[in-house]
């Protein structure tokens, strides 16, 4: 066998080799890159100082309660309004000077996203409803941007709105003076499937958390349409 032989057949065993090489690694990616369900959240998955001492070890079927808002505009708002819908739920106050300001400019930026998406809407409850009558919630919606048909900021009983807080979205600290139904919001939004199920928690003041909700929107749809 001449050099020459013996390297053509070299170079085509190399070419097949490369391309093979080839195959396998895309093939890896794709299977490492397969979008995998979101997590379904109970309470036993969350800081215990964010949950009811009465669920704090519950460990399966949690979701969202039912409830009766008012909305911006003088509206009821129930579970019924966010049937078959997900939805990013978060706690703030107008009168908030701290993370609020910040949080309601994200939770804007995600309503610009969500435009157009007839499937997902936000949700803002006050946690200070006797200062934040619907008047003011009006008020601050259209400092704000907000639009009505995706977006409801909700004031109410405070003793509903403490409830959900603590035994539903998991999501407030109680003030620690022993005042019932004082509570202190978080930075978290959540977002909720169209099971009233906590699929994720977020940081609302970070951009990159806001992203991560945008994605995880999209892996929900995703499994919705399987």
């Amino acid at each position: 066998m001449s050099f020459l032989s013996f390297f053509k057949g070299y170079k085509n065993f190399a070419i097949f080799f490369s391309v093979l090489c080839i195959i396998i690694i895309t093939i890896i990616y794709n299977v490492l890159n397969v979008k995998q369900p979101l997590p379904i959240y109970q309470p036993a998955m969350v800081s215990e100082e964010l949950v009811d001492s009465t669920i704090q070890h519950q460990l399966k079927y949690h979701k969202i309660a039912d409830f009766s808002l008012i909305n911006q505009n003088g509206e009821i708002i129930t579970q019924e309004n966010y049937k078959n819908k997900i939805y990013v739920a978060d706690f703030f106050f107008t009168t908030c000077q701290t993370i609020c300001p910040v949080m309601t400019k994200n939770m804007e930026q995600i309503q610009k996203e969500i435009i157009n998406d007839d499937d997902v809407m936000l949700l803002s409850h006050s946690v200070t409803p006797k200062i934040d009558s619907v008047a003011q919630l009006k008020k601050y919606a259209k400092e704000k941007g907000v639009i009505d048909r995706k977006w409801n900021l909700v004031t109410g009983d405070k003793k509903q709105i403490y409830e959900l807080a603590r035994k539903s979205y998991l999501a407030v600290k109680t003030d620690g003076n022993g005042d019932e139904y004082d509570m202190i919001h978080t930075e978290n939004f959540m977002l909720i499937d169209k099971k009233r199920q906590i699929r994720g928690f977020y940081d609302g003041t970070k951009p990159e958390d806001i992203e991560r909700i945008l994605d995880d929107i999209k892996t929900l749809k995703y499994f919705d349409d399987l």
